[in-house]
């Protein structure tokens, strides 16, 4: 079994995507996870560029990562200074990090347009700028930019770039597709040459995904030689992003007879993609391959039916390997097993010739109808079946609620409501103001709940979105609303024609499952206790 290195490149390539933006404290959090998982590098970013790439350097000496190497991103020196007085590999060598990578140029066209030096010239700064750094630590990458682009169209003088990288002492030779334009078979063809050419020489990949290809071709570089890997967590970076490691790393490890992070740490790997989404502020994506929220979730009754008999029918790997988990969505496409399977994931053992199954069943295709979407609402329809089978019980009851929104001659927004409740025989009116007309409903449901159920007050809003479900001028809206406390989150839906009670709908499914779920552990508890 070959070890295949794992080089992520997140905290650097992938915070050139358009809205991904890293602080310090970011990349420390990241970096710290990464090192978890079992990544070989970790490149911090170029000292040079900014004050937060700089800081990080410094800031990171004072964790403990145990595995990962730090690595300090650069290039080679500039044609009109010699390595010895370049500023920028000054600054790699003042980052003190564990290794260094810097780029070069391997594409003809680029040594005469963009750098406007001789061929010759050029080899010169790749072999002085590698050979200058390797006195000043132990490991240099040297990633050979457009090395596709230049060897489909000089051959010849891209193979010598990465040979004088290898004279000078380069310890792996990383081949980039950087305008992400080459194919698979290319690919394949390219890195098995260069193999040849360099037999010796530890041979790297680094892809673009502006082909959607860039697993692909990482994957076909692996076949072809390639033990050393660049991608990003989820596959940012600039344009359309960078090789995926949430895929590479299960692909080579489950799929072929390499080795990347191993196989315990692998089962790491779903928490760290979404806990990277989390700390740059992007919503994960539910259909990524391996690790997103869909990529094992079951919908169609007879899949669901095949899937709780033998998972491998409708699953290639089993989601625990990746640190994910099957789900069993609920829909007017569920069928028997569906239910059957929510009903025990909520500790509830239904025949499969119970009544109540059938009238989940209608009640969910009703529901579909109007609007609603439980496979994207869980909790919503968790409510909706221990209602169902008599366990529902009424926190409070709605007697009236209002939303006030109002514009001053400055051109500020507020937004107030108030809402009258029966809490237990007892009535209660509040009011609040938010910036807009949910927050503003939110607050004041809140306010008027948490004297008598103070665990609402752990509830936070996390995200809001409204669908427009037809598109007419009373046009029906489906409001999903997700929220959470401190241990988990839930998603909750409205549907109306009116915005508002969509919205409110769905707050108060949101606050009911919150005091549901409470009562259950305490049901649960004393169920333990007696």
């Amino acid at each position: 079994m070959n070890k295949i290195t794992i080089y992520d490149t997140t905290l650097r390539d992938g915070s050139q995507a358009e809205e991904l933006y890293l602080s310090t404290r970011d990349k420390i959090l990241i970096a710290q996870n990464l090192d978890m998982l079992g990544v070989d590098y970790i490149e911090g970013g170029w000292p040079s560029s900014n004050e937060t790439d700089t800081e990080f350097f410094s800031e990171i000496k004072n964790y403990n990562i145990s595995h990962a190497k730090i690595t300090a991103f650069g290039s080679t020196h500039n044609p009109k200074k010699t390595a010895e007085n370049d500023d920028n590999l000054k600054s790699l060598i003042a980052s003190k990090a564990d290794a260094f990578t810097i780029f070069g140029k391997t594409w003809d066209l680029h040594v005469t347009e963009a750098l406007e030096i001789s061929f010759e010239k050029n080899l010169e700064i790749i072999y002085n700028s590698i050979a200058f750094l390797k006195t000043h630590a132990p490991e240099v990458f040297f990633d050979a930019e457009h090395f596709f682009d230049g060897f489909k169209q000089n051959k010849e003088y891209a193979l010598s770039c990465i040979e004088k990288a290898a004279h000078a002492g380069a310890n792996a030779l990383i081949l980039c597709d950087t305008n992400g334009g080459t194919l698979p078979h290319e690919i394949a063809e390219i890195v098995s040459c260069v193999k040849t050419f360099l037999p010796d020489s530890v041979l790297g990949i680094h892809t673009h995904n502006d082909c959607d290809l860039a697993v692909a071709n990482a994957l076909a570089a692996v076949e072809n030689g390639a033990s050393h890997i660049q991608g990003t967590i989820n596959g940012y970076g600039e344009r359309c992003g960078n090789a995926n490691l949430c895929s590479l790393i299960p692909l080579i490890e489950l799929k072929t007879e390499n080795e990347t992070i191993g196989k315990e740490n692998l089962k790491k790997l779903t928490q760290v993609s979404r806990f990277v989404s989390d700390v740059v502020n992007i919503s994960p994506f539910n259909r990524q391959a391996f690790v997103g929220a869909s990529a094992f979730a079951h919908k169609g009754g007879i899949h669901v039916s095949a899937v709780l008999k033998n998972s491998v029918s409708y699953e290639h790997i089993s989601p625990q390997l990746v640190g994910n988990k099957q789900r069993i969505l609920l829909s007017q496409l569920a069928g028997r097993s569906n239910i059957i399977s929510k009903a025990k994931e909520y500790g509830y053992t239904l025949d499969k010739n119970d009544p109540i199954i059938t009238q989940l069943l209608e009640e969910l295709k009703m529901r579909e109808i109007k609007g609603y979407d439980y496979s994207a609402a869980e909790a919503s329809f968790e409510l909706l079946f221990f209602k169902t089978i008599g366990w529902a019980k009424e926190y409070f009851k709605l007697i009236n609620y209002r939303v006030f929104d109002s514009v001053d001659k400055d051109n500020n927004l507020l937004s107030e409501a108030t809402v009258i409740l029966e809490i237990l025989g007892t009535i209660t009116h509040t009011a609040a103001t938010g910036d807009g007309p949910v927050n503003a409903l939110d607050a004041a449901l809140r306010k008027g709940l948490s004297e008598r159920y103070p665990v609402v007050r752990a509830i936070k809003l996390l995200d809001y979105k409204v669908r427009i479900l037809n598109q007419t001028t009373a046009s029906q809206v489906r409001v999903l609303i997700e929220s959470g406390d401190s241990h988990s989150k839930w998603t909750t839906v409205g549907v109306s024609y009116n915005i508002i009670n969509a919205s409110w709908n769905a707050l108060i499914d949101s606050f009911y499952y919150k005091l549901f779920k409470e009562d259950f552990k305490n049901y649960i508890k004393k169920q333990i206790n007696n």
